[in-house]
């Protein structure tokens, strides 16, 4: 895909996707604006900070900046994520950001596509069957599943869906792809229908079930949920095992992000 094109996608993901309040927010959640970040509390043990930029800021003025969400959150014992662009500016911020005590994650590709480019045919394996969910009982599953994968990092991931989908039934639809009664690979998508965007997560597979076209298929199935909803486009931040998947689907790379993670 040519060059202009990725550039319209990023500008589409910078406008559109970063630096928004969601509404409504999960039960215990709440955010204010610092300059020209937005401050997120109550994210279960980690607190976050979005911007769509820096307006500029640089230097000393960026310390500070980034010294007042040290401050803020240290005062109330919490870690928090900062996620950077490979785009952003000014081009030391990572230099600033380690200085202050933040320490990366793994690096993810953001990838973005036409929904309609993406939607089409749901073609499951043998044995596999798809479905939505909305019980806590389900979340759990597709927790423990995600714990089997990961481990703790996925600590009490049910209960944030659950919060998540009880305040915004429309905003988030959760699926689990089941073969045997066990859950091989849970995922979810978000809507942001002001934004046009619909946002992938999730899709970790269990190891026997890899390589036989789940992941490509909860692909498709949430395309054609954002097909539905009138959504033009579709947004991935994706690991290295699931980018070549995405980009043979049609997917553009648009930047790379890395969590950096200031812990008190």
């Amino acid at each position: 895909m040519s060059d202009t094109r990725g550039d319209e996608l990023l500008e589409a993901y910078d406008g559109r996707l970063r630096g928004v309040i969601p509404d409504p927010l999960p039960r215990g959640v709440s955010v204010e604006r610092d300059g020209p970040l937005l401050r997120f509390v109550g994210l279960d043990e980690r607190g976050f900070v979005d911007y769509r930029d820096l307006d500029g800021l640089e230097g000393a003025e960026l310390d500070e900046l980034i010294a007042r969400q040290v401050r803020f959150f240290g005062e109330r014992g919490l870690r928090f994520e900062w996620k950077y662009r490979s785009h952003d500016r000014p081009a030391d911020l990572i230099d600033r950001l380690l200085a202050a005590g933040f320490v990366p994650e793994d690096v993810e590709t953001v990838l973005i596509a036409r929904v309609a480019d993406i939607a089409g045919e749901v073609s499951l394996p043998e044995g596999a069957t798809l479905r939505e969910v909305t019980e806590l009982r389900d979340l759990r599953r597709l927790e423990a599943m995600e714990h089997a994968i990961w481990g703790g990092e996925r600590h009490r991931m049910a209960e944030r869906l659950d919060a998540e989908r009880t305040a915004d039934p429309d905003g988030i639809t959760i699926l689990i792809i089941e073969a045997g009664g066990e859950v091989v690979c849970g995922c979810w998508v978000r809507f942001e229908p002001a934004a046009g965007f619909a946002t992938l997560w999730g899709g970790a597979t269990l190891p026997g079930w890899r390589g036989r076209g789940i992941y490509r298929a909860a692909v498709a199935y949430r395309a054609n949920l954002a097909a539905a909803r009138g959504l033009r486009f579709i947004q991935v931040d994706a690991s290295d095992d699931s980018r070549p998947i995405l980009e043979r689907l049609g997917f553009t790379v648009v930047t790379r992000t890395t969590p950096y993670i200031w812990s008190p």
